[in-house]
């Protein structure tokens, strides 16, 4: 059989979003702590009934921490809790590209606080290496 040195689809498919660098693990976990959360909640309950932002993002901060002070494994479903956080904000993200989400977010910051607290902490390393 002889082949073309490239395929004329090569010259299509290059140019769509490549899911080719996603690490399969890692969405397989998360499709993992998605199936815990149809049997608990419902296969598309976030989809039919909306979500609030803040529940997801609680859950996700909850999730790392536990993870961050050593717990691996959550207990419930058994899977990594970096896995469930990632699962959350997919879903809360999904949840913002169809509008279907409610901001219940307080009202932001002053602008920079983000940038000032870095520069004191970027000083108070330097004061300490001196």
């Amino acid at each position: 059989m002889k082949r073309k040195p490239t395929n004329p689809k090569d010259s299509c498919g290059i140019k769509k979003v490549p899911m080719s660098g996603m690490p399969m693990n890692v969405l397989m976990e998360a499709g993992l702590v998605k199936l815990h959360g149809d049997l608990k909640y419902g296969r598309f309950n976030w989809r039919e009934a909306g979500v609030r932002g803040s529940v997801y993002y609680d859950a996700a901060i909850r999730h790392l921490a536990a993870w961050y002070e050593g717990e691996d494994i959550d207990p419930d479903s058994g899977v990594h809790h970096i896995s469930h956080a990632i699962t959350g904000l997919a879903v809360l993200r999904d949840s913002m590209i169809r509008d279907n989400w409610t901001d219940d977010r307080p009202p932001p910051s002053e602008d920079g606080w983000m940038k000032e607290f870095n520069e004191i902490a970027a000083k108070m390393i330097e004061n300490k290496l001196k």
